[in-house]
Parts: C-alpha cells; sequence; structure tokens
C-alpha cells in the first residue's frame, strides 16, 4: 500500500503538472474539457489507475507455468543488476587469447569478470538514451520494467519527474507503425483526460519515461520500419527519456546501426553476490526463514560437486527454474542430466513460446530435435578437441556438412543463416568476440557432449581416452545419467578400465589386497568400499612421510646428494599426497559416516609422521637450526598419535593396533636429548617407523617406493571415486548387479587380467 501511494502521488504531481502546463490547441482540449476542480480529481483518478495497471500488467513475475503456479511481485525477487559498458567486450580478440583468458579465470564462466560493473538503475537515471543489451533470459524485460517502477516513486531511484510507459514491441505487428497512438492507448486505458492531448502535452513537456522493451521480438517483416520509426519518434521528441532493450545477437548482427543516439550497455551475468541475492529473495518465507532454506541452499551451491548447476545460475532465467526445482525438492537433483536437460529445453524452444514470439522462417523445417543433435555434434566435436571457442567460419562448415548428411534436414538452409537463428533467437551458441563463438555455458556444452556420446555409442571411446581426464569428469556423470537401464554396464566398463591401471605394478596389487584382509573382519559396520579406501589413505600418508625420512638417512653426507634425494623423495611423497586425497573422497562417497573417523585418524597418522620426521632430520644434522623445541614437539606428536587406537581399530581388524597405545607411551619416554649423536635419533625413528609399520602389518619392501607407481595407484583410486559419483548420477541400477560392482571394488583378482 505504501508503494502505491508513493507512486500514485508522484505520477499525480507529474499529471497535474502537464496538464496545466500545457500550450496552444492542446491545452485547450484539455482544460476545456474540466474545471481546475475536475482536473485534478481526473488526474488523481488516472493516477492511481495507471500505478494499478503497471502493477498487474508489468510488475508480477510468472516464467515456465509448469512448474511457476502463481506469479510473484516483481519487487519481491528483484536482483540489482550489473552492467558492462560495450568497451568491454573482446570485439577483436583471437581464439587462443580467449582460451587462455577463460582456462586462467580458473572458474566456470565465459562471461567478462574482471570487467568494471555498474549499477544498472543508476546507469538508467544518468543516461537520457540508453540501450540494454543480453543474451536470452539475462533479465533484460525484468530490468525496464523495474525502471518503470523506480520512475513512479516519488522517491524512487530514477528522479526524472517522468511518467514512464513501457511499450512490448513485439506488438508492432502492422504495416502502419505510430508509437504515439500507443502511448496514447497507454493513458486512455487509464482514464487519463484527453489522453491523445495529454501524450502531446507529455510528450512536449519532455515528461515521459518511454520504455521499448524487445526489439529483437519485432516481427522479421516489421522491423526496418520499427527501427526507422522509433528513431524519427526519438529525433522529433528528445527532451523525453528512451530505454530500449535487445538481445545482443539481433542488435549486433545485420543492423549495427540502431539507434545512434543511445548509449548501449551489456546485462552482465550474476556474480556469486547477485546469485545470493536472489536466493535469499525468492525463500523468504516465514517457513523457509525458519527453516534456514537460503543457506542450506546456497551452501549446497558452493560445492565442488555443483559448481556445473551454479554455473547456469549466472543466467535468472535459469536461476529461476532452479530456485523452482529446488523449493519442490529441497535438494539439488544427484541426476544432473535430466535437470540439464530440462535447462537447455527451457532455452530451445520453452522461453520463446512462452513470450509469443515469432519463430525465424527457418524453424518451419528446423525442428528442436535435429536442433538438438546438432549442437551436441559441434559440442562433441570441439570438446574432443578440447576447444571452448571456434571461428564462425568453422562451425558454419560444421553446420553445413552436418545439414548435408541429414535426411530430413530442410535442403533449402545454409551454415549461416542456421548459425544466426541459433544464437538470435535462443543465445545457445553466443559470439564472445568478432566471429568467435563459444556455447552460452560450459554446462550446456558438457551436457550436449554426453547427449551425443549416448546417442552414438560412444561410451567405450570416452572411457578408453578419457577416464582419468578431469575435464571430462561433469561429462562422465551426465553420459551415466542418459544411459537410462544400460549405466550398468558403464559403470562395470569403467571398472574393469581402472583395474587395468594397477595390474602392472605388483605392490600397487599387494597394496589393494592387503587393504581387503585388513578391513574384512572390523568390527565396525561401515561400507566394505569405504573401510577399505581408508587403509589405503592411511598407507600413503605413512609412506609419503617414509619416503622423505629414508632419502634424509641414505643421503650420502654430499649437499647436492642429500638435496637431490630428498627433491625425489618429495615428488614420491606429493603423489601419494594425492593419493591419499583419493582414496579419502572414496571413503567418504562410500559411506559419509566413516568421514568424521578419518579425518581424526589421518591427522593422527601424520602426527606420528611429524615426530619421525624431526627425528630424521637430527639424526643427519645434530647441528640442525630448528628453532622450536623438540623435545616438546615429539612429545606432542606422540600424544596425539596415542589415541589413533579408537580412530582405526574400528576400521582394521588387526589385533596389533590394542598393543598401539601402549607402545607410543614407550617411545615417547625414550626420547633421545636434543644434543644426542645422529646415530642416536636415526635409532629411535627407525624404531618408531617399525613400530608402525609393524600395527599395520606391512613391511618396508611393501611401500611404493616410485613415482610411477604412485601416479598409476592415483589413476586407479580416481577412477574408482569417478564410478561411485556416477553411481549416483544414473537414473536407474538393478539392485543385484550394483551389489556384484560393488563387492569388487578396491579389490584385485587376477582372472580380471586384461579384461575390459
Amino acid at each position: 500500500m505504501a508503494l502505491l501511494e508513493s507512486a500514485i502521488g508522484g505520477i499525480a504531481v507529474t499529471v497535474l503538472e502537464t496538464t496545466f502546463k500545457a500550450g496552444g490547441a492542446v491545452a485547450g482540449q484539455i482544460k476545456g474539457a474540466y474545471n481546475e476542480t475536475q482536473a485534478k480529481q481526473k488526474a488523481l483518478e488516472a493516477a492511481q489507475n495507471y500505478v494499478q495497471r503497471y502493477d498487474q500488467r508489468h510488475c508480477q513475475v510468472k516464467v515456465m507455468p509448469g512448474l511457476m503456479k502463481e506469479p510473484l511481485p516483481l519487487e519481491d525477487i528483484y536482483t540489482a543488476v550489473k552492467l558492462l559498458d560495450d568497451e568491454s567486450i573482446q570485439y577483436f580478440a583471437a581464439v587462443d587469447d580467449l582460451e587462455a583468458t577463460y582456462r586462467a579465470k580458473g572458474r566456470r564462466s565465459f562471461g567478462s569478470s574482471e570487467s568494471p560493473r555498474q549499477d544498472g538503475i543508476q546507469v538508467a537515471n544518468a543516461e537520457q538514451y540508453l540501450m540494454v543489451l543480453g543474451g536470452p533470459g539475462i533479465g533484460k524485460s525484468t530490468f525496464l520494467r523495474k525502471i518503470g517502477l523506480e520512475a513512479l516513486r516519488r522517491n524512487g531511484q530514477i528522479q526524472r519527474g517522468c511518467i514512464p510507459v513501457l511499450i512490448e514491441l513485439k506488438e508492432l505487428r502492422d504495416e502502419t507503425i505510430d508509437l504515439k497512438q500507443k502511448i496514447a492507448a497507454e493513458f486512455a486505458t487509464c482514464g487519463f483526460p484527453e489522453a491523445e492531448a495529454f501524450t502531446e502535452a507529455s510528450l512536449a513537456q519532455g515528461k515521459l519515461l518511454v520504455l521499448l522493451d524487445g526489439l529483437d521480438e519485432v516481427p522479421t517483416q516489421n522491423l526496418n520500419r520499427v527501427v526507422e520509426h522509433i528513431e524519427k519518434f526519438v529525433d522529433a521528441h528528445s527532451t523525453n527519456a528512451f530505454v530500449a532493450s535487445c538481445r545482443t545477437a539481433a542488435y549486433r548482427g545485420s543492423h549495427g546501426t540502431f539507434f545512434k543516439r543511445f548509449t548501449d550497455v551489456t546485462l552482465a551475468e550474476f556474480d556469486d553476490e547477485q546469485i545470493e541475492q536472489f536466493i535469499r529473495r525468492w525463500f523468504r518465507s516465514d517457513l523457509d526463514l525458519e527453516s534456514g532454506t537460503v543457506d542450506k541452499y546456497w551452501d549446497l551451491l558452493q560445492k565442488d560437486e555443483n559448481k556445473a548447476t551454479k554455473e547456469l545460475a549466472q543466467t535468472p532465467l535459469l536461476l529461476t527454474f532452479l530456485c523452482l526445482i529446488y523449493d519442490r525438492q529441497q535438494i539439488l537433483p544427484t541426476q544432473r542430466s535430466t535437470l540439464y536437460g530440462q535447462a537447455l529445453d527451457i532455452l530451445l524452444s520453452e522461453w520463446s513460446a512462452q513470450k509469443r514470439l515469432e519463430h525465424d522462417p527457418i524453424y518451419e523445417g528446423f525442428h528442436p530435435g535435429l536442433e538438438k543433435v546438432l549442437l551436441a555434434q559441434i559440442a562433441y566435436e570441439s570438446f574432443e578437441q578440447d576447444q571452448l571457442f571456434f571461428l564462425k567460419d568453422d562451425i558454419t562448415w560444421r553446420i553445413g556438412e552436418f545439414l548435408a548428411d541429414t535426411l530430413d534436414a530442410p535442403k533449402h538452409l545454409d551454415g549461416a543463416a542456421v548459425l544466426r537463428a541459433i544464437e538470435r533467437q535462443q543465445g545457445i551458441l553466443v559470439e564472445r568476440a568478432t566471429n568467435i563463438y563459444s556455447f552460452s555455458h560450459l554446462t550446456l556444452q558438457e551436457y550436449l557432449t554426453a547427449f551425443h556420446i549416448k546417442e552414438e555409442g560412444l561410451e567405450a571411446e570416452l572411457i578408453a581416452h578419457h577416464l582419468t581426464d578431469k575435464r571430462w569428469r561433469e561429462v562422465f556423470l551426465l553420459v551415466a545419467g542418459l544411459m537410462g537401464n544400460k549405466a550398468i554396464e558403464f559403470l562395470t566398463a569403467i571398472e574393469a578400465t581402472a583395474h587395468t591401471y594397477i595390474e602392472m605394478y605388483p605392490k600397487l596389487i599387494s597394496l589393494i589386497r592387503w587393504a581387503k584382509t585388513s578391513t574384512t573382519d572390523s568390527r565396525e559396520q561401515f561400507n566394505p568400499i569405504a573401510k577399505r579406501a581408508t587403509a589405503i589413505a592411511l598407507a600413503s600418508s605413512i609412506t609419503s612421510a617414509i619416503a622423505i625420512d629414508r632419502a634424509r638417512a641414505l643421503a650420502s653426507n654430499s649437499d647436492s646428494d642429500r638435496v637431490l634425494a630428498i627433491d625425489r623423495a618429495s615428488t614420491l611423497a606429493s603423489a601419494l599426497n594425492n593419493d591419499r586425497v583419493l582414496a579419502i573422497a572414496l571413503a567418504t562417497d562410500s559411506d559419509s559416516a566413516i568421514a568424521i573417523a578419518i579425518d581424526r585418524a589421518i591427522d593422527r597418522a601424520t602426527a606420528i609422521a611429524l615426530a619421525n620426521s624431526i627425528a630424521s632430520i637430527l639424526a643427519i644434522d645434530s647441528d640442525s637450526s630448528i628453532t622450536t623445541d623438540i623435545a616438546l614437539a615429539i612429545d606432542r606428536a606422540l600424544a596425539s598419535a596415542i589415541a589413533i587406537n579408537s580412530c582405526f581399530a574400528a576400521i582394521l581388524s588387526n589385533p596389533k593396533f590394542s598393543e598401539l597405545p601402549n607402545q607410543l607411551e614407550r617411545m615417547a619416554r625414550t626420547v633421545p636429548a636434543q644434543d644426542a649423536p645422529g646415530s642416536s635419533w636415526q635409532n629411535w625413528a627407525n624404531e618408531l617407523e617399525t613400530l608402525w609399520l609393524d600395527a599395520l602389518c606391512l613391511s618396508r619392501e611393501d611401500l611404493i617406493s616410485d613415482r610411477k607407481e604412485a601416479e598409476a595407484l592415483q589413476s586407479y583410486l580416481y577412477a574408482t571415486e569417478l564410478l561411485l559419483r556416477c553411481k549416483a548420477a544414473a537414473i536407474r541400477i538393478p539392485k543385484q548387479a550394483w551389489a556384484e560392482l560393488e563387492d569388487r571394488l578396491l579389490t584385485y583378482s587376477s582372472s580380471r587380467k586384461g579384461t575390459r
């Protein structure tokens, strides 16, 4: 109500000023019809009707009717937009430069994240003639409606003293175009006194803020006439303010000189701050506030496994879709293939249909199903070549080849026309610099790549060439979701290939077998895979520390030899640390309940390694300039490690673990003096190392000592962890088939050697 009263008060003043400042014949028409009291009453009534009508027509948001049952007030969900000036567009960048810039950013966004961003409303308030550009669903129409709403308010952010009039340009279908008549019709509907005369007076006094929404939505046959008419109208009424909107591709296409007076700005995709603000405005009910819905949803989007989903949220239309999905389920579906498929369909067809846009004539024969197959082929071929950006000539040629080789493709189409239509109509392909394109979202390119793999039966090639390539990780998850009932075959093929990574390395085979035997009879009812992965993580952590200690102990007195040996050991330790991280992730994926135990256990294993490391340093160099109190540091490390029994005894079945606390306490009492000979320290370190290995039932010969072994283990663990993720992403997995496959994970059988 406060908003309504403020708006009515503001516009009523403008209406009255316009009415009584009108001159000549116009003044006669307005003033002759009513006396001053009647005119004021009419102005107040008209202002009230106008505000209510603007609110009803332009400030109620409802998109995707299948998901959104009721409209929401614009004010409730509007998120402040940010604009990029036209100079931020990289018109003449090279493909390699764009690729390098994208990869250097380290984030999933093709947008100009480093370009200066300006507050949208501030720019709209400062510029008399403004052209707002952006892709489909980026929020251009919403922004124009918000500008109008702020102009209506007496103390709004648009301080022009103007009456906003929003014209949807897609309605200009007739051969005769009269923008002044369209404006007068808006006033007449709301009961303005002598609407046509009032329009004349308002334009003459510069009292209108004309919002021209959707230049790209003008029917093709009328576009040139509409552009010419608007330019002449702006010139004739140049004291008024004008804001227009258009899809970037349509504006920069064959008509690069639209509206010469206007300042061009581009709506920036949402950054993290805007995404969070939008979510907070969307989930603002009492129940949501009580349940902490916003924080739960935002934290979910921040997780690494949801980076691809969050990338879609940079487009307001798709963020709305994601909020609707989360509102229904209170989770993000693990079956991303379904989610991303729906997002793609929104851009391919649903959004244009909801806006009642006239389709490009190309689409009379080029249906969405065929277009999806084309886009999928382009996505796959580009992704296979590690190509995120591609030249216009290249993509035009690919489209032409596809059309020539497709039986039901219209023969009259050419590649350039199809590219232009896709770019303008849906924005799935976007021109990032002059004649250089990319997909609008990396997530959509990954989904389309997965779609092509599934449709063409390329799963075996995918596994053979890209199983351990992290760039393809999301594609694997999406393929698993698209495979339907055949997903188990996909998972089985991944398992077979992962098996080949370790079959050449006897130590790795021994490690995998040890992990199984050492956890088989443990008392804790964790998932067997989780227990085996934890054992591998622990072994990797200890092996890493021992590798460096050995290098120090075995190196000669030569500083250069020692540095070289330790450098090699550090490389091995780094690879083993990667193994440990992957094993922990694998264990957590298998059984989330084990996560806390793992963290505590590995920390304490590291504490033992710390004690061992300090001892080894002093064994080599008794004059080492270690500033810490050595005895105190070792004492603390061992005290922490003594508690390890409670963490690992539940996971490992080795009875020697029950003896570990007493043995460690004994070691703590026998720490050499800091000035003791190096041999004393080395003996103590060796004894601690032996104690630890005995507790694990491992020998020094069992430990990984080669970087290639560590990297092979890393590949094996990564592939196994990815398999578990693919299982979660799949739509359906037969229970018995999964039980059999799960039982084989992180185990080794020679009967599977060489199978794929």
